[in-house]
């Protein structure tokens, strides 16, 4: 036993350069790992917060809303059809097309969207429910919104009037 404990010892001293050799990023504890993954992008109204400031302000809404016509707007005609509008959305399960929920959902939004029922939706009319949306949001009237204040919003009924505070 006594010979095999200075062997053991030898071979771990040996072992030990290897172990803890540099290049190794798997540190003991979770807490103390690099973060390797990249920073997730914002979603959801936070991502038209340009300046990061944790508020998206009214000029940053606009901007963003309009970089989103664009987006959606394939063609680039300045309108978005139906088809143009709903590309990017997935559908439901492995399914290639919507489910009949989905569609009738997007037939409707888009209705709403296409003030004057022509089958298309100009800027103006983008931008109208842009505004709409916006200042559904922000529920105090100070011009600026974030996620806290929408997600409040949201639960309430779009008829519904700001609750006055006491």
């Amino acid at each position: 036993m006594s010979k095999l404990f200075p062997l053991a010892t030898a071979l771990l001293f040996l072992a030990a350069p290897t172990l803890a050799a540099p290049g190794d990023q798997t540190p003991a504890t979770p807490a103390a790992r690099p973060a390797r993954e990249p920073a997730r992008e914002p979603t959801g109204v936070m991502r038209y917060d340009t300046n990061k400031d944790g508020i998206v302000d009214r000029a940053e809404w606009t901007a963003g809303q309009e970089a989103r016509f664009k987006r959606l707007d394939a063609n680039g005609d300045g309108k978005l059809t139906q088809d143009e509008l709903f590309a990017r959305t997935p559908a439901v399960g492995n399914s290639v097309l919507p489910s009949d929920r989905q569609a009738g959902r997007q037939s409707a939004y888009f209705q709403r969207l296409d003030a004057d029922k022509d089958g298309v939706v100009t800027p103006i009319e983008f931008m109208a429910v842009a505004e709409r949306n916006f200042a559904r949001c922000d529920l105090d009237k100070d011009g600026r919104i974030d996620t806290a204040e929408c997600r409040q919003a949201l639960q309430r009924k779009p008829g519904d009037s700001a609750r006055s505070t006491r």
